[in-house]
Formats: C-alpha cells, sequence, structure tokens
C-alpha cells in the first residue's frame, strides 16, 4: 500500500500532491482505470497491438 508521511507543518495540500504523484509513478491510477469496465480479449489484443504501432512509429521517426 502507498503511503505518504506527513512532516509536522507540512500543508495537506502537498501531502495530497505528494501522494498523488507516488501513485502515478507506480502505476495504481492507470490500473485503475483499466480495470473500471471489463473488456473482451479481442478488444485488449487490438488495444495492446494499436499501441505497439504506435510506439514504433513514434520511434522511428
Amino acid at each position: 500500500m502507498t503511503s505518504v508521511k506527513v512532516r509536522p507543518g507540512e500543508s495537506i495540500d502537498k501531502a495530497l500532491r505528494a501522494l498523488k504523484k507516488r501513485l502515478d509513478k507506480e502505476g495504481v491510477m492507470k490500473a485503475v482505470k483499466a480495470h473500471r469496465f471489463y473488456s473482451k480479449p479481442s478488444v485488449k489484443k487490438r488495444a495492446k497491438s494499436k499501441a505497439a504501432l504506435k510506439y514504433k512509429k513514434q520511434r522511428y521517426f
């Protein structure tokens, strides 16, 4: 579980920002978004190949 230590005198906004940054870095939010709805295996496969093609184009140009 991800946690952020709040130092004495540190604002809650700063701690929330640090938590969001850590969650994003670990990929938690991406995983939650991906599992929000069920997607069929064929749709997952199509999306994966589309992402690979996008990466390939981006890499060579």
